[in-house]
């Protein structure tokens, strides 16, 4: 019989591309997800039935046990931006990563990967930083040989960076930008899914901060991203007084509604995070580690981008309907 991964959080925009490598290779596959309906999408990535939807809390011990009943390996993507309701950032990506490190060792599960995030750091003042990092500290607790992947922010067809901003440029002239000076390193999502292949297939293990081959500040990004929609924008900077005035605004309404409206446009927390670089750090362990190459985002954002530009797919009809000679 082929092996087993059970994938925590396998529905999102990591997991997915883990699930679908994992198919591949020919293992079964079980996507363990809060709403299983929600998460059809990924059975088609191998043979009927090689890929199942489970349900899941990631807060409850019953629940995470039962799902990783007679898996080879477990993989854990679940982690959030923002809060909602009970979902902290302590419960999820600290408990939560903790209890299943801890259930996977009980089960005698052979290896496990853990999706943590650059910047990571149990001494921060951001709530994110700090529970990923003793997340970290609970995994390796539990299973000293585990890989824990730090990817810089990920970008791909569905991801929240690029797409976030190519749509903002839509807004008009002026585009207002919150740490325009820090730098990140976008890694593409395939590139952090084989990486987390290699950890299953017990090939690495330990520390990765993973990056991609391009680093610039987020202003440049931007300017990247501008050029790719074909916009043209005065891009504003913000001062971090001014964002943390707009962050606690909208904080407050979303508590104020009882999480009815969902502050998904700046929060404090995020304004912190914005305060620091988001790069590979010197002498740690990388792609270059795991003999993989990440891709370049300027070759690959094209290609997804395109529909936030003035007239869409139309726009390179048009730019090269000006080329024709009448």
């Amino acid at each position: 019989m082929s092996k087993l991964v059970t994938i925590y959080g396998g529905s999102g925009f990591v997991g997915r591309h883990i699930a679908q490598r994992m198919a591949k290779l020919g293992w079964r596959v079980r996507v363990a997800v809060r709403r299983p309906n929600e998460a059809m999408h990924v059975k088609p990535y191998g043979t009927v039935g090689q890929v199942e939807p489970v349900f899941c809390n990631i807060r409850d011990d019953a629940s995470v046990a039962s799902v990783m009943q007679g898996a080879d390996a477990v993989v854990n993507c679940v982690g959030i931006l923002t809060l909602s309701g009970r979902n902290t950032f302590d419960a999820v990506q600290h408990e939560g990563a903790e209890r299943i490190a801890r259930l996977a060792k009980d089960a005698g599960v052979a290896t496990m990967v853990q999706l943590s995030a650059l910047g990571a750091d149990s001494d921060s003042d951001s709530e994110y930083a700090r529970s990923k990092a003793l997340g970290e500290e609970g995994v390796l607790e539990h299973m000293p040989e585990a890989m824990i992947l730090r990817p810089s922010v990920v970008f791909g067809q569905d991801d929240q960076f690029f797409n976030r901003f190519a749509s903002m440029s839509r807004m008009g002239p002026v585009f207002p930008l919150l740490g325009g000076g820090t730098k990140f390193q976008p890694v593409f999502v395939d590139d952090v899914a084989k990486a987390a292949v290699k950890g299953v297939l017990g090939e690495a293990s330990g520390i990765y901060e993973l990056g991609g081959p391009k680093v610039a500040s987020l202003r440049e990004w931007l300017v990247e991203i501008l050029d790719v929609v074909y916009r043209r924008r005065l891009i504003a900077n913000m001062p971090f007084w001014v964002g943390n005035m707009i962050a606690f605004g909208c904080d407050m309404v979303s508590k104020l509604t009882l999480g009815l409206w969902d502050n998904s446009i700046l929060t404090r927390d995020q304004v912190k995070l914005l305060r620091n670089d988001n790069v590979v750090s010197q002498g740690a362990k990388s792609f270059a580690d795991l003999d993989i190459e990440p891709h370049d985002p300027s070759t690959i954002i094209p290609d997804y981008l395109w529909r936030f530009r003035p007239t869409g797919q139309f726009d390179e009809i048009k730019e090269s309907a000006k080329n024709l000679k009448v």
